[in-house]
């Protein structure tokens, strides 16, 4: 568990490492307690484009690179637009840690820095949607993915309704459908707030199921999780089963159980994670995880946004990208 926890915790400085070879000639980074950011060349170039139809740099904002889903999110938009870009395409990399006030400032950098294309986890749906028109206005192409934002040229997500759903049936299946449930909630964006509607879906057909909280917020991360999971336990005596909206609350939520010696719950999450899914091959608590795509979902937001640079239709506007529970093999 502790190693675990130390890998993840280290995960925001695997970015640049695994960016660090030997044809990235830049790379500028700057450390921030609630944030990241840095820039780099996949090869040498200029970074400002005003030629249509060709991607010479890429803004991409997303919540938390101390998170692996959202480390494979960066890391596969980069390795597609290297792939699909005849020319050399510089990266400009934000973390926001879900603060509206710094992605828009984010945002505002890249506008002034030309990029081509944004990519973004939108921090608030609507609240970004004036930079993202003015983005648009200076002729950026704006994809949103993980999360919903107004004014996008296109958004790609997971099911996220559906995340929910399969995770809290797995749940409800597992305490043979009764007893005392608690979600772990998190930041209100479109795709936490669809996981829960989602999983509260499940479980509301099944009326010997006690939905005994819900609106904790672990924050999508490790810390959080376990804060949250240590004050539902001082609340409540006895819980049944636990859905986190992403995998690092879940381990979270499993260090503060182990630490208070509780174990007589069961718990399901949604990312889709591999340290999540090698827990959950040895685990008793940790049941699955409902998977998300990262690699698809920022391939194809590279494939949607070169098709606009070169002024194409895209056919749809919202892609909607299944999710899969992950639970332990029987042996």
């Amino acid at each position: 568990m502790h190693r675990l926890i130390a890998r993840l915790k280290k995960t925001a400085h695997r970015v640049v490492r695994l960016f660090h070879t030997a044809r990235c000639h830049t790379i500028k980074s700057k450390y921030l307690l609630t944030g990241v950011a840095f820039s780099l060349f996949l090869v040498s170039s200029p970074s400002i484009s005003t030629e249509a139809g060709v991607l010479r740099s890429i803004g991409i904002s997303v919540a938390d690179l101390g998170n692996p889903y959202f480390v494979k999110l960066v890391e596969s938009t980069a390795s597609k637009a290297k792939e699909l870009s005849p020319n050399p395409v510089k990266m400009h990399i934000r973390s926001d840690a879900y603060d509206l006030e710094r992605q828009t400032e984010q945002l505002n950098q890249f506008i002034d820095e030309g990029v081509d294309l944004i990519v973004l986890t939108a921090a608030d749906e609507y609240g970004v949607a004036p930079v993202v028109a003015k983005a648009r206005r200076a002729g950026i192409k704006v994809i949103a993915v993980d999360v919903n934002a107004e004014g996008a040229d296109a958004t790609i997500t997971t099911d996220n309704v559906q995340a929910g759903r399969i995770a809290c049936e797995h749940l409800a299946e597992r305490i043979n459908h009764k007893g005392n449930f608690v979600i772990i909630n998190g930041v209100s964006v479109s795709s936490v707030v669809e996981r829960v509607a989602g999983c509260k879906s499940a479980i509301s057909r099944y009326p010997d199921i006690t939905l005994l909280s819900d609106r904790l917020n672990g924050t999508g991360s490790l810390e959080g999780g376990m804060e949250a999971m240590t004050y539902l336990m001082e609340a409540y005596d006895h819980i049944d089963a636990v859905f986190t909206i992403n995998d690092p609350t879940a381990l979270g939520a499993i260090q503060a159980a182990e630490q208070a010696k509780r174990g007589e719950f069961i718990l399901a999450s949604v990312d889709g994670a591999e340290f999540a899914k090698r827990y959950i091959d040895k685990s008793d608590i940790w049941i699955g995880t409902a998977t998300q795509q990262p690699v698809q979902m920022a391939e194809k937001a590279v494939e949607i946004g070169l098709d606009l640079l070169n002024g194409k239709q895209i056919e749809q506007k919202f892609i909607l990208i299944p999710s899969e529970f992950y639970e332990a093999t029987p042996n």
